[in-house]
């Protein structure tokens, strides 16, 4: 039998012997939109919870449109110049007209890799695109501290003076707010690094309910809602893809109301049911562009974790064409080494700030107390020392090795990676 799990932008083929017992899973089969220009046109005339886009442009002087960054495999060519051309065609002005990229703490896009983003020359030629800048003080307006938690708010003026308001993005499981899309592409998309800082503070990440596919009780998703209605009025463009990327759901309305609409749609999709616990895992970063580097890789990670069965292997298959990450997490991998686990875990209880990127290094312990994790990928030599996890040079030849070691000959393959989160049914 042969698995291909997306690896890069190409396929990477798994040979399963013939006497092992492989499931494998995967999203059920998602409708699929019959002409995606259109269901955009007409989501953006029959909006969830608010009017439709023309008549909310009506009278509006300016719009700040935010975009996510090049991590997240969103279809823009659909739906920015629709968007785009209601709004000029209700009166703003282009010059007044902004699409902000939610880079959040990552890099900014830029370039080639700018327009491959954003997908669609024609806006590119009549918008002004932008990216965001976390460390830029004087771009952020601070609107105080939400009042359960503190959290400093202090989010990008371009957004925030707008009169128009809008967020796009893709609803997908997200390891610690629950979901993507909707208030994650403001917050933290377009925050200030204090704000992103305290959400990936040891005091959110270690709750019990800042999981993937869990909205209630979640404090992330909590927080980001208190902030979003801060704002006052915002909206949201919000899309659902399959496993080959094509559109399967869209919508357009009030920020909140719509992304709860998306997610009662994804929901059915994205979480799948396993017979059983497995001592054997095959997962991947879910290819490009989410596998760029191990810093994302870690979200396959932590994904498949309710199935694994006492003293399991977890393989995870991903490119790192980019190579492991930011200098910030090269620093934070370097401390996780050095201290161990429990020292370094202790090391961030009491921080109000998290240091940039050190979260991903904390969600990575969460998986290697669960399995013994094991990497495949084109990193350097350098860079696998770094990763802390044990680096195979084959899948193939790691799964033979753990049904070995395991006697176990159940094996649990996960194509999509983090885009799916299994179950156990037991």
């Amino acid at each position: 039998m042969i698995v291909e799990l997306p690896y890069g932008k190409g396929r990477l083929p798994v040979t399963f012997d013939g006497t092992l017992e492989v499931t494998v899973l995967e999203k059920p089969p998602m409708p699929l939109v019959a002409d995606p220009y259109m269901a955009v046109r007409q989501a953006l005339a029959s909006a969830v919870g608010s009017p439709a886009l023309a008549d909310i442009a009506a009278g509006k002087q300016s719009a700040c449109i935010l975009v996510c960054d090049i991590t997240r495999p969103v279809p823009n060519g659909l739906f920015l110049r629709p968007m785009v051309e209601t709004l000029l065609a209700a009166g703003i002005d282009a010059a007044n007209i902004t699409l902000l990229i939610a880079t959040g703490l990552h890099r900014p896009n830029e370039g080639a890799e700018l327009r491959t983003l954003i997908d669609d020359q024609w806006v590119c030629d009549r918008v002004a695109v932008v990216n965001h800048d976390a460390y830029d003080d004087a771009a952020h307006v601070d609107l105080g501290v939400t009042s359960g938690r503190g959290t400093p708010v202090k989010l990008d003026r371009r957004f925030v003076a707008a009169d128009l308001r809008i967020a796009t993005g893709l609803v997908e499981p997200h390891f610690m707010a629950g979901y993507s899309g909707g208030r994650k592409v403001v917050a933290p998309g377009i925050a200030h690094a204090d704000t992103i800082r305290t959400f990936h503070s040891a005091r959110f990440i270690e709750h019990p309910q800042a999981v993937q596919c869990k909205l209630d009780g979640n404090p992330l998703h909590e927080e980001q809602l208190e902030i979003v209605y801060t704002l006052g009025d915002v909206y949201a463009l919000n899309t659902v893809i399959d496993d080959k990327r094509r559109l399967s759901f869209v919508n357009f309305g009030d920020i909140v109301a719509s992304h709860a609409q998306a997610v009662d749609f994804a929901r059915h999709y994205l979480t799948v049911r396993a017979p059983r616990r497995f001592r054997t895992v095959v997962t991947s970063a879910a290819g490009f562009p989410l596998d760029l580097t191990y810093y994302q890789t870690v979200k396959g990670m932590v994904t498949p974790m309710d199935i694994l069965a006492p003293e399991a292997t977890l393989i995870v298959a991903s490119e790192c064409a980019e190579g492991i990450g930011s200098d910030a997490y090269r620093a934070a991998q370097r401390r996780l080494l050095a201290e161990g686990g429990e020292r370094f875990l202790a090391s961030l209880m009491n921080k109000r700030l998290a240091d940039v990127d050190e979260w991903e290094s904390e969600m990575q312990l969460k998986a290697q107390r669960a399995a013994r994790v094991q990497l495949h990928s084109g990193l350097d030599c350098a860079d696998q020392a770094l990763t802390g996890v044990e680096c195979v040079p084959s899948v193939d030849e790691a799964v033979r090795r753990s049904v070995a070691e395991s006697g176990d000959r159940a094996v649990a393959v996960i194509p999509e990676g983090p885009y799916v989160v299994p179950l156990c049914a037991a």
